[in-house]
């Protein structure tokens, strides 16, 4: 890349102009999901900003209370959430939000409903705050049938019926990766213009990667084929190279490193958690769906994850997902106990 060339770009992709491209594709489009996403855009350069004077502004630390999973709520967690949340009901395209910090969903103002169903962690990673390690927002974004009868049934839907789906990374740089269901774009902060410029167009995963992520400190309690398949990282049988071991365990940074450079991303069930971890509606189903929209797979275990219906706003998941073929080995792997336990 040639840096001094590129600095002295003036046609520069902004976010915006990118979602209005998008949005003169769909002449029967009259721009609602074009001023949602603005206001989600907002939300992130607010956060990004935040993140960045939180030690100076005295954001980092506890808040004293603890959010609807049992874990301590930082400061700028409970920032983050209001943010959003008051993004989100003020652009008059939402009727229903869910929310990682809040038990309940929040149903907007019929005054000021739209015909959109957010789902949201504002701020994942947060219990890595205080280290300066990368953070991030998850959303997903689905259409709603009645904006007049929204009942928390209309937002438990499977993700193949999500409309969009992206993350905001915190991190050296901010970066906002987006898929509107046509492929993935990564678009980075410009700080001088305050606008998300496109640097990372049409995303695709290798088929294949030499990296796997995973909370190792977890194996005494993996199922059979998860710990076949990290044996068979560490310790290939068809000569091939051993794959590195890379584990930020900031789920937006770890999904971030491995749709760029390949490999996988586990977070399986185990005896501590026989359900998994990850949150369904906002943290498996938005990055499932970049997986697959950038050339990737998602599994749980026993299904396709964007198959999945959840029964509660809350519900969780284990989920493998990243390039196509290493996610088909764990697959294999899991076809393999099933055969086996049937026999």
């Amino acid at each position: 890349m040639d840096h001094a060339v590129d600095a002295q770009r003036t046609d520069l992709m902004t976010i915006t102009r990118y979602v209005l491209n998008e949005q003169n594709r769909n002449p029967e489009s009259r721009g609602d999901f074009t001023i949602l996403l603005s206001h989600i855009v907002f939300g992130c350069k607010f956060v990004a900003s935040a993140v960045n004077k939180a030690g100076l502004a005295k954001l980092i630390g506890l808040a004293g209370e603890t959010n609807v999973q049992g874990e301590e709520q930082k400061k700028l967690d409970v920032l983050s959430n209001e943010v959003f949340i008051k993004a989100l009901v003020s652009s008059g395209r939402t009727c229903v939000l869910v929310s990682e910090e809040d038990e309940e969903a929040t149903f907007v103002d019929p005054k000021l409903r739209g015909k959109y169903c957010v789902c949201f962690d504002p701020l994942d990673g947060s219990s890595n705050i205080d280290c300066g390690v990368s953070i991030g927002t998850i959303f997903g974004i689905y259409l709603i049938k009645d904006k007049d009868d929204v009942t928390l049934g209309d937002v438990l839907q499977p993700g193949k019926k999500m409309l969009a789906a992206g993350y905001c990374m915190y991190g050296s740089s901010c970066t906002l990766v987006l898929s509107t269901g046509n492929g993935v774009n990564g678009f980075t902060l410009d700080p001088s213009l305050g606008e998300f410029i496109l640097t990372h167009p049409d995303i695709k995963i290798p088929k294949k990667g030499k990296i796997y992520s995973v909370n190792e400190g977890n194996a005494k309690n993996w199922d059979g084929p998860t710990a076949k398949f990290v044996e068979k990282c560490k310790y290939p049988q068809d000569g091939s190279p051993p794959k590195s071991l890379r584990y930020i365990g900031s789920m937006v940074a770890d999904v971030h490193r491995t749709l760029l450079y390949g490999g996988v991303f586990l977070y399986p069930a185990d005896k501590k958690s026989p359900n998994g971890k990850l949150r369904v509606l906002y943290e498996v189903f938005p990055m499932s769906f970049l997986m697959e929209q950038a050339g990737g797979q998602s599994f749980t275990g026993k299904e396709r994850a964007l198959d999945l219906i959840p029964t509660k706003i809350h519900e969780r998941s284990p989920v493998f997902l990243g390039s196509y073929d290493d996610v088909e080995e764990i697959k294999t792997l899991y076809a393999e106990q099933a055969k086996s336990s049937s026999a």
